[in-house]
């Protein structure tokens, strides 16, 4: 199925019956991706008085419980709320669902003992493009990522001014591969997400941070049309399901 809209008073044609999903699926064990040093995610049927949800088990319907952190177990999204004494509700800051986006591959860069996503790298890879959303995709990109345990690894982080630089440019929607725009251990600066949030100035309320997402390797670079929907969770994150759409300008 085709469709044509106009974004920012250029037309395209998108192909909605080829999305690309960037989610990572949640599978209750401990395969699942995890991070900040919490247990794995669990997905079991409900006991209670001698029931147990399992038609497996003899239940006429399968009734489970789940327990997960969004921030921890998967592709999840986040607004402010994040790191503000105040509660504010991702569900409620996202008010729009479809934004241009433009996919970049960027194999971070040593400094010291960390892996960095530098100004100059971000600034290369989108060659001037100004999306409303920006998938940063880094290398290597195996399917490690959907499986991997990243407590204590000291993942790649990016540098303050690079949050900076996609601030500047017009970025208000960030999908990254890993599991924090920051260094794991930092303590408690969060520069990079203060700095996207625009923290010590006027807020962007509206804008957001994907973490967690997968890339996959036949994905081209380039702009596409990204439907970002999230669970209407009353929380500063929420489990979400970023889908990429190949689009035309006509």
């Amino acid at each position: 199925m085709k469709a044509t809209l106009t974004i920012k008073k250029r037309t395209y044609q998108v192909d909605l019956s080829k999305p690309l999903d960037l989610s990572i699926p949640m599978t209750g064990d401990i395969s699942n991706v995890n991070a900040w040093y919490v247990d794995h995610p669990r997905i079991e049927p409900h006991v209670e008085h001698g029931f147990t949800g399992s038609v497996k088990q003899g239940a006429s319907t399968n009734f489970n419980d789940i327990w997960f952190n969004p921030h921890a177990h998967g592709t999840h999204t986040e607004c402010y709320g994040h790191i503000t004494r105040e509660v504010y509700s991702v569900n409620e800051k996202l008010k729009n669902y479809f934004f241009l986006a433009e996919v970049i591959t960027i194999a971070p860069g040593k400094l010291g003992d960390d892996f960095v996503i530098s100004k100059h790298q971000l600034s290369n890879a989108m060659k001037g493009a100004k999306p409303n959303a920006l998938v940063v995709r880094t290398l290597p990109n195996t399917k490690e990522k959907f499986s991997k345990q990243y407590s204590n690894s000291n993942p790649p982080y990016f540098m303050e001014d690079a949050m900076a630089f996609l601030v500047n440019s017009g970025i208000d929607h960030l999908l990254v591969d890993l599991p924090s725009v920051d260094k794991e251990r930092d303590g408690g600066a969060l520069r990079c997400h203060r700095t996207f949030w625009n923290m010590n100035g006027d807020i962007r309320k509206e804008a957001t941070i994907t973490e967690f997402i997968f890339v996959p390797n036949e994905v081209a670079d380039g702009m596409y049309l990204l439907n970002l929907q999230v669970a209407p969770f009353v929380n500063d994150a929420s489990p979400s399901r970023p889908v990429l759409f190949k689009i035309t300008e006509v």
